[in-house]
């Protein structure tokens, strides 16, 4: 069967997956198989996870762009919660018994999920649907801190988290790079079921405002610091990236209503004077003054919608001529990092969405024949190693890990280069061309064959380690499939 007529890495996944469901009928471990199916359809299962405290909730809801996920210490946030596109409802699903609707009702502009008589710890997991048009891209996972004082919530997340098949990736939270952040990724990078890889996990340094306690430069030093981390050969090998992101900043971007821009507006305009003791201290922002016109209570609203880096950020922003909420939500979105990230979670993620669920589906069947070894088990092991070996979409994500995780002797500017023709910066063909997104085919097809031939010389020089030999055979297969881009087809001839 010619190339063009293969079925598609997707089609083969499903078939196989078809296949072992079939063989595993009437067992226990059917049931890990069968919920793999419906998702290779859907859109990529993304995990947020952390420490208590990290902000998980906070960056959820300024993905979704609306005040959903629990930001408090309440029941909701013990349980591990999925929020995916659709009408508004949630659902709850218990440990026992039948699934049960769940009140979802705004107030003041946050929705608020309502157990009723439900117990979090009796709830295998909250099922919440939004109209957003971000979870058309991906369904997001909000699990719950770990490191909190309930030692049990913490464990649900370890607990799903190791689940094979749960997600396809993961966004890892940290206030500042600590002991048990590290410990907790290698603990799932060395887990027999894991389901990060450094190409699926991204590292977000999150509350960047808050870095150097809040003061006028703290976003640039969140810069900085999570620079550091990118460099440091033991991240790298455990997440993708790090990106600074000020959750708070972009959540109150997303929410800020006209009547919360209309007392920041007050603020600005009460002038220098009245308000650089008030932006001192949270207490003295907070604190009754008859020199500015906003209440203390509002005054502490706006506080915990921006926090004081974000009050004075928002004022400035005023100050030098945003006269409109939009135009205000629309600074304080580019100050919050979101954008990288979503940048980067379409990029890296969207983009790689079938091959990351394949390998998820994949991984599945590899494990549940080794937890019930049946007479087809073996079979169905060898099935998934010719998949593996013969889908180069699977070769490059594995040697992304490996030029991650150190495996792969070469310079580190070979290394870069390898990163990026495998589409480590983005999977478009000028991505990992490293061209303009505007160059011509003919100069397209000259980058092409030259790193063609660049790379059949690293893999048939003897002197080559066997690592980097067969890393430059992957890389030679990439470029005959980047010469094969449509993008890159001669026009057909019109008619005569």
């Amino acid at each position: 069967m010619t190339a063009a007529h293969m079925p598609s890495l997707a089609a083969r996944v499903r078939s196989l997956l078809t296949e072992a469901t079939r063989s595993y009928t009437g067992r226990p471990v059917q049931r890990e198989l069968a919920r793999i199916g419906p998702h290779l359809n859907g859109p990529l299962r993304v995990a947020i996870a952390g420490r208590v405290k990290a902000g998980k909730s906070t960056l959820l809801n300024a993905l979704v762009g609306a005040a959903v996920a629990p930001t408090d210490a309440g029941e909701c946030t013990r349980v591990v919660t999925w929020y995916a596109r659709g009408p508004a409802r949630a659902t709850g699903f218990p440990k026992t018994g039948q699934p049960h609707p769940l009140g979802l009702t705004e107030h003041d502009g946050r929705l608020t999920i309502e157990l009723g008589r439900l117990q979090a710890d009796a709830l295998d997991r909250i099922e919440v649907q939004l109209p957003s048009q971000w979870l058309a891209h991906m369904t997001l996972v909000d699990t719950p801190g770990m490191g909190s004082l309930t030692e049990a919530a913490g464990r649900r997340t370890q607990d799903f988290l190791g689940d094979t098949g749960s997600v396809d990736a993961v966004l890892y939270l940290m206030r500042h790079l600590h002991s048990s952040d590290v410990d907790f990724l290698d603990t799932f990078h060395d887990a027999s079921t894991s389901n990060t890889t450094p190409i699926n996990a991204v590292g977000v340094l999150s509350r960047a405002d808050e870095i150097g306690g809040g003061e006028p430069g703290a976003l640039n030093h969140a810069r900085r610091v999570a620079a550091e981390y990118r460099a440091d050969p033991r991240i790298r090998g455990l997440v993708h990236t790090v990106l600074p992101v000020a959750g708070l900043l972009a959540q109150t971007a997303a929410t800020l209503t006209n009547a919360d821009f209309a007392d920041l507006l007050a603020l600005a305009k009460t002038g220098d004077s009245a308000t650089a003791g008030l932006l001192l201290s949270a207490g003295r922002f907070t604190a009754p003054s008859r020199a500015v016109p906003v209440p203390p209570a509002a005054r502490q609203r706006l506080l915990a919608m921006l926090g004081l880096y974000g009050v004075r950020l928002a004022i400035d922003v005023i100050g030098n001529g945003a006269a409109t909420r939009d135009e205000l939500r629309t600074a304080l979105h580019q100050h919050s990092g979101l954008a990288d990230l979503r940048r980067l979670l379409l990029t890296q993620f969207a983009e790689r969405r079938d091959v990351l669920k394949a390998e998820t589906a994949l991984r599945t069947i590899d494990i549940v024949t080794r937890i019930d070894p049946i007479p087809a088990a073996p079979r169905l092991r060898q099935a998934v190693e010719r998949l593996r070996a013969g889908a180069h979409e699977l070769a490059e994500i594995r040697l992304l890990t490996e030029l991650r995780t150190g495996n792969v002797s070469a310079h580190p500017e070979q290394l870069a280069a390898m990163e990026r023709l495998l589409g480590g910066h983005g999977t478009a063909l000028t991505a990992r061309l490293g061209l303009a997104p505007n160059a011509t085919a003919e100069d397209t097809r000259v980058i092409i064959t030259g790193l063609h031939a660049h790379w059949r010389r690293v893999a048939q020089n003897p002197l080559t380690e066997p690592n980097l030999a067969r890393a430059a055979q992957v890389l030679q297969r990439t470029c005959e499939g980047l010469a094969a881009s449509p993008q890159l087809r001669p026009p057909r001839p019109g008619p005569r």
